[in-house]
């Protein structure tokens, strides 16, 4: 999972000024049928039918997840819900109670022919407060809007019988003939209003998100990969088109740098856009699947801005095709939808493959060394803010609970530089012919897909495989108080400590924007009484001017990320010319442009006789 906490700050900105019990199994040679009706959508609400396997209780338990895996929070997706009922074969309604929140006990369990239930969507009742209260993750929940877009995450909209979890399952989904599901499963029905997919168990079928939409896709094959990008975008501002180019490019650099990590067969990248102005999604980021990532980003974000943010965020949920999604611990292999139990190795599945997703762009050439340097001093910047001396290990065991996850976004941050470290200590060790994906390599041929580690056994398990000094690292850093001395490990492939003066965005600081938005006219307003940068002193803007238009084009809500992307080419003292209002009177005012120039940590490459070392590390 990654979430984007730019684009949620800027945006808010902008508007505010498996189950532990034992399993059936396929012998039985049940299976589950559900049917999911998208032909009669009403108040945005769909009718889903489950047909129930032969039950031998007397009753039994249908549960909507309370979490799915990926995700390190508890949504509790039953809560929306509704008209829950049970049939016996001949329409007669049996006694149902709600025992919790994702949960219903069917009595007379014996008879049960099928369930139908209502699902709500998530997209239009979020907030878009920030992360931890009531909304759902973006790409976690479901789009329902009726011959548009059906954001079908499947474990908003199927659930699971209790002790029947591993038997097959048939989905069958109608549909418009307008809409086409873009997914990585296969259609078993060749009609266009009708789709079937079928899944081995329960688990399978949740990671398989579906996106409904009119078609708006383009597919290519890397070594191999047939990928698949499909894309929503409600006012038609960005194409799969548009955006399949940049992606191509980054993932073809990803297989590259993965190597033997190519089993997958088909990919697909489902990209929602979100509509701004009106009720819709806002948690912005994405959630992986062994085959598949969903995708929510803002539409009014410009081709370029949206290609930027993607090329970190796909690129990161593709990496999990390394961690969790082929090595993994019984926590994750058993994941119980309705009582979680967290692993404590966090610090892989989301820190190694955000490090990932960093290394690979230098190793590939598409980002140069002073930007990847960069990147680890602005994590070492933002670890910093956070806990530095709480156990990894003991926050990921313990993530759902406070103070723990209060601390989950390390996981980005100092998990990502736990894996930097450990990179660095193997190819010290190993004189430069193995890294850290080497050690992931060796973990999955022990491991794998279907093979589970025990979480108290793994520190031992990469120890036996790499160096005894990696195991003391991660007793020491990972599962100790120890802050990491990151400097310490640096200086032995040669790299130091050095400051830059870079050029910082004209118009937002970090997370802080010095515009916002006038709702209901769409705009765009200098925010009054804070210090404005050298840009606005320099040209003349002040707190509460309406920016109109910048060298002749006009800027409002509707693209104001367009004029985000178009500063970030600006040079300084290049001609500009904006027209303000300002008192409601319209004045053009011409200057320069000047930037606002920040002091930033980074490092440097600085000894010569680890140049090699140094090499290996970032283009071995």
């Amino acid at each position: 999972m990654k979430k984007i906490f730019f684009a949620i700050a800027f945006a808010t900105a902008l508007f505010s000024y498996k189950s532990a019990n034992s399993q059936i199994t396929d012998s039985t040679k049940e299976k589950i049928q559900v049917n999911i009706n998208l032909n009669e959508i009403k108040d945005d609400k769909v009718l889903v039918t489950v047909k129930s396997p032969k039950i031998s209780t007397n009753e039994i338990t249908y549960g909507i997840p309370k979490m799915v895996p990926g995700t390190y929070s508890e949504d509790n997706f039953g809560r929306y819900i509704e008209e829950f009922k049970a049939f016996d074969k001949k329409g007669n309604l049996l006694e149902v109670k709600k025992t919790d929140a994702n949960s219903w006990s069917i009595a007379n369990a014996k008879k049960l022919d099928k369930i139908t239930y209502l699902v709500n969507d998530t997209f239009d009742t979020e907030k878009g407060t920030g992360f931890g209260g009531d909304d759902i993750f973006s790409p976690t929940g479901s789009n329902i809007d009726a011959e548009k877009n059906i954001m079908l995450n499947t474990h908003c909209f199927v659930g699971y019988f209790t002790n029947y979890m591993s038997i097959p399952y048939t989905v069958t989904i109608s549909h418009p003939a307008g809409l086409w599901g873009a997914t990585s499963m296969i259609d078993q029905d060749s009609s266009t209003t009708n789709d079937v997919f079928s899944t081995s168990r329960y688990a399978e079928l949740v990671e398989n998100p579906i996106m409904y939409s009119k078609p708006d896709y383009t597919t290519f094959n890397v070594n191999g990969m047939e990928i698949q990008i499909a894309v929503y975008s409600p006012n038609g501002k960005l194409t799969a088109q548009d955006i399949t180019p940049g992606l191509k490019t980054m993932m073809t650099a990803q297989k590259t740098f993965l190597g033997k990590f190519n089993s997958t067969k088909k990919y697909t990248v489902l990209i929602y856009l979100s509509d701004m102005s009106k009720p819709d999604a806002r948690g912005f980021g994405a959630l992986e699947h062994p085959t598949a990532t969903t995708v929510v980003m803002p539409e009014m974000m410009g081709k370029e801005a949206l290609a930027e943010q993607l090329k970190d965020v796909v690129s990161h949920e593709f990496f999990h095709i390394v961690t969790p999604l082929t090595i993994h611990s019984q926590e994750i292999q058993n994941f119980d939808y309705n009582t979680p139990k967290m692993s404590q190795h966090l610090w892989m599945y989301e820190g190694v493959t955000e490090y990932f997703a960093n290394l690979f762009q230098v190793n590939q050439g598409l980002i140069n060394e002073d930007e990847f340097y960069t990147r680890m001093a602005e994590k070492i910047e933002q670890a910093k803010t956070l806990d530095d001396t709480m156990p990894f290990t003991t926050m990921s065991a313990n993530v759902l609970v406070k103070p723990y996850k209060d601390q989950y976004l390390n996981v980005y941050q100092k998990g990502a530089l736990i894996g930097m470290c450990l990179d660095i200590i193997i190819r010290e060790n190993s004189h430069g012919e193995r890294g850290i994906l080497d050690l992931m390599q060796k973990l999955s041929n022990e491991f794998g897909v279907s093979k589970a580690f025990n979480d108290e056994e793994l520190f031992t398990k990469i120890t036996e495989l790499t160096y005894p000094e990696v195991g003391e690292f991660l007793k020491t850093y990972v599962s100790g108080t120890t802050p990491i001395p990151y400097e310490a490990y640096l200086v032995r492939v040669g790299v130091t400590k050095a400051t830059k003066k870079l050029p910082g965005n004209v118009f937002i600081k970090g997370q802080s924007p010095y515009i916002t938005v006038n709702r209901e006219t769409k705009e765009i307003i200098v925010i009054p009484n804070i210090e404005l940068n050298e840009f606005f002193s320099n040209i003349g803007i002040k707190g509460d001017d309406v920016l109109m238009t910048v060298n002749d084009t006009f800027y409002s809500l509707d693209n104001i990320y367009d004029l985000i992307s178009e500063s970030q080419k600006w040079k300084e003292n290049d001609p500009i010319t904006i027209k303000i209002k300002r008192n409601d009177k319209e004045q053009i005012i011409k200057g320069t442009v000047k930037l606002p120039y920040e002091e930033k940590k980074s490092f440097k490459a600085a000894d010569a006789i680890k140049s090699s070392l140094k090499e290996a590390w970032l283009k071995g």
